[in-house]
């Protein structure tokens, strides 16, 4: 008799245990949906800035009992679209940084000095992209490395 009731308990147990399962799998599957269906954020930057993760619910109840402002676009030289994920679009980097070279020009400039150009406009790139950026902008004929050094300069097309 006692091993059928520990056995009937052990049964009871483990059917309690799969419902509870069954019903927090369905309020994930359902959280899950919600978010899914949300239109994705806009951002502001126009350049690959980095992204923080918050901290799931606690993050999200922060962010839903303050009021929601439109922000004010930034006017700039290039204007670039974003692409569905939210990302800019292939090459803005190096977009960006020709436009400074060529608000520079014909000086030559460091990478620092693009980077802090950069950041006063609100972008921040790293400077292995700016170096990428650059190399790319040298392909095109777009930028020239000046002698042996580390800065750079516009390259008006011409030569």
């Amino acid at each position: 008799m006692p091993k059928a009731a520990t056995m009937e308990l052990q049964q009871q147990i483990e059917q309690v245990r799969r419902e509870a399962y069954a019903a927090g799998y369905a309020a994930a599957m359902q959280v899950i949906a919600d978010g899914a269906s949300r239109p994705a954020p806009k951002a502001g930057t126009t350049a690959a800035a980095p992204r923080r993760r918050g901290r799931g619910r606690v993050r999200q109840a922060a962010t839903a009992a303050k009021p929601i402002r439109p922000r004010r676009a930034r006017a700039t030289a290039t204007t670039t679209r974003r692409s569905a994920n939210g990302r800019a679009q292939r090459g803005t980097n190096a977009l960006i940084i020709e436009e400074i070279l060529k608000a520079m020009a014909p000086s030559p400039v460091r990478p620092a000095e693009i980077r802090k150009a950069l950041q006063d406009n609100g972008v921040a790139i790293s400077f292995p992209s700016i170096h990428h950026a650059l190399r790319q902008l040298e392909a095109r004929n777009a930028a020239e490395q000046v002698g042996g050094s580390k800065s750079w300069r516009h390259r008006d097309g011409t030569g």
